[in-house]
């Protein structure tokens, strides 16, 4: 059960007496997945205490913050047919996960169990565009992904899995459409009648989002540096340690299977998936009516630019970005004026890839300032993947029961 409207109790005092328990509030700024999953661990940390009245006493109150309309990272755009009433449907953000990690391979089994969570068994090529010397693209074999070291998908669609973590929260407000303001210097012990290390949010107009006990930043590093500017966060200078690149996404549409493409048709030699580009600025081609349980999708295929060439152009005109990856998809997957897509679309996502900057390549962590009880978190502290979500929500909630134990 999910509360998605804010109630009074971040601004109410919960220090009744010396002898009671103190419930510790706990802001998440970010509703995509590092900030669900920081929710759903400190949850089932505090629920852990066990059912006596001391413990529920404690629990937790937390509240996401997410500027937008829904939770995020796992997205999903869909158009329908008006004839067909069927959906054309691209994963416009990340294409899949791994679980690497036994911890994550545990967490994730209920829904591998419902069948939420299924393993992509994708055929992948790799896939050289037409240019002068060759009229067509050339397409090779390169692997084909299994369930040993499986990829992941949500279904049926990739923002599925973000909104049942959602909607299993019990102890969390979930707060859209809420854009948090800066961090300032003296928002913490500001009134005579806050408690020690309390933090007082506001949002972008001013107005008072209640007092915490903890405040935990899962945005891009790029937001978090603004964010923190001015507050006095002693870990500022290690949020710009790794850098972020950009990552245009195209989305392309088809009203049938017969209109596809030879590059796209089942008939097609090699049959595949998933392409690896060569010599192009598009990075991978992911077909995502072969998904599992896609099959009653129209034709529709995601595109992703090169990171290094989305950043290059990141300020670019969309328009302009759009018409450059349309003529470079064109070459990729060889269609003429009666295979042409019927559907087109592209996204601009400024922070996508993680390059860590250190000299060991080392992963940053979590950056903690326990003097404020402030953590700034997010994928890019690890490996910039959505196993790195779950790692650093683990770490953020390691820190906070141990400090309120």
């Amino acid at each position: 059960m999910t509360d998605h409207s804010l109630n009074d109790a971040n601004n109410t005092k919960t220090h009744t007496s010396d002898t009671d328990h103190t419930v510790p509030t706990i802001a998440i700024i970010g509703g995509g997945l590092t900030g669900l999953l920081t929710a759903t661990l400190l949850e089932r940390a505090f629920n852990q205490q066990g059912d006596k009245p001391a413990a529920r006493a404690s629990l937790p109150q937390i509240t996401v913050f997410e500027k937008s309309r829904s939770v995020g990272r796992l997205a999903t755009r869909y158009r329908t047919d008006e004839s067909t009433a069927k959906n054309w449907q691209w994963a416009f953000g990340a294409q899949f996960f791994t679980a690497k990690s036994t911890e994550f391979s545990q967490f994730i089994k209920p829904w591998l169990a419902t069948g939420m969570l299924q393993p992509w068994c994708a055929q992948v090529v790799d896939l050289v565009p037409a240019n002068d010397n060759h009229q067509s693209s050339i397409v090779t074999k390169k692997e084909q992904w299994d369930t040993i070291h499986a990829r992941y998908i949500s279904t049926p669609k990739m923002t599925s899995w973000g909104r049942a973590l959602a909607d299993d929260l019990q102890l969390t407000t979930l707060e859209f459409k809420t854009r948090v303001a800066p961090l300032e210097r003296q928002s913490n012990n500001s009134q005579n009648d806050s408690p020690d290390k309390k933090t007082e949010l506001f949002d972008e107009n001013g107005n008072s989002l209640g007092w915490f006990d903890w405040v935990i930043c899962t945005a891009p590093n790029g937001q978090a540096v603004e964010l923190m500017a001015d507050s006095g966060f002693n870990k500022q200078a290690k949020i710009t340690e790794p850098q972020m690149q950009a990552c245009y996404t195209l989305m392309l549409g088809w009203n049938d299977v017969e209109q596809l493409p030879k590059t796209l048709n089942r008939n097609a030699t090699p049959v595949w998936d998933v392409a690896y580009m060569t010599d192009s600025i598009l990075d991978r081609i992911f077909i995502e009516h072969h998904k599992p349980m896609h099959n009653n999708l129209l034709p529709s295929v995601t595109i992703h630019a090169r990171n290094d060439w989305s950043q290059a152009h990141v300020d670019d005109d969309i328009e302009t970005i759009k018409a450059q990856l349309m003529q470079a998809a064109q070459q990729a997957l060889d269609w003429d004026k009666d295979t042409a897509p019927s559907q087109s679309d592209c996204h601009r996502w400024r922070y996508a890839a993680t390059v860590n900057s250190t000299k060991t390549n080392k992963e940053l962590g979590i950056l903690v300032d326990n003097n404020h009880q402030w953590i700034v978190s997010g994928d890019w502290c690890g490996q910039g993947n959505i196993e790195s979500c779950y790692h650093m929500a683990a770490e953020t909630v390691k820190v906070i029961t141990s400090a309120l134990s």
